[in-house]
């Protein structure tokens, strides 16, 4: 998005164009899933078109992520601080990050989840894109917390929503120990450098729903300030 249409959608709402960059970080994230799939059945052809669509995706984000740095007016009028906006522009954008790196890591070595704990990756996998999804949601309230001027009903709507979103990473902190200790168990049958970048990707994939509970930590001081 050009630099001019930026302008276009800040006249409209000051929030809208964080909202659009969460967008692109959680469509980008949600790939990981086909990814994963494909990398399974060693089908790296498949693979690596989708690596190249999260790469396209996160390339995305971090362009509206630097146009937002340059065009977020510095005299907002409104119970937002531009620091606490650009913060969370900052968090969205390392969700994307992640995934783009997690699905380069994995492509780079060709490297497979083994087949005796990958229902239970993809399960952690997905439990940690529910944390992105959650933020998102958390995010897409923005809009009518400032109608509502955070005060009231809607205040409770998103702190609920944070509130989920803690459950969630709790979640996905539980599966990460239990696949940690399902694949000590078989350690012994891979390769050990096969085995370190495993517990690194299994790190990475936990650091999605890390991130996404840091940005509604950042909703909560949003909420406290205003």
């Amino acid at each position: 998005m050009p630099v001019n249409s930026i302008f276009g959608v800040f006249a409209k709402s000051p929030i809208k164009p964080i909202q659009l960059h969460m967008d692109k970080v959680a469509v980008c994230s949600e790939l990981l899933l086909p990814f994963f799939e494909a990398s399974s059945k060693n089908d790296w052809v498949e693979a690596e078109k989708v690596r190249k669509q999260i790469s396209q995706y996160e390339k995305q984000a971090d362009e509206l992520k630097r146009e937002l740095r340059l065009t977020l007016p510095k005299g907002l009028f409104m119970p937002i601080d531009r620091a606490d906006l650009l913060e969370l522009v900052n968090r969205q954008d390392k969700i994307a990050n992640t995934a783009k790196d997690i699905a380069g890591r994995i492509f780079g070595r060709q490297l497979q989840i083994p087949s005796e704990i990958f229902v239970d990756f993809m399960a952690y996998v997905q439990r940690s894109l529910d944390a992105i999804q959650q933020a998102k949601n958390a995010i897409n309230e923005l809009d009518e917390l400032l109608e509502t001027g955070f005060k009231g009903r809607e205040v409770d709507i998103v702190t609920k929503m944070i509130e989920v979103l803690e459950t969630i990473e709790d979640d996905t902190d539980s599966l990460q120990i239990k696949l940690r200790r399902n694949l000590l168990a078989i350690e012994d049958n891979y390769k050990p450098v096969d085995v370190m970048f495993l517990y690194k990707i299994l790190e990475w994939v936990g650091s999605l729903a890390d991130h996404s509970e840091l940005i509604g930590t950042q909703l909560e001081l949003i909420l406290a300030r205003s």
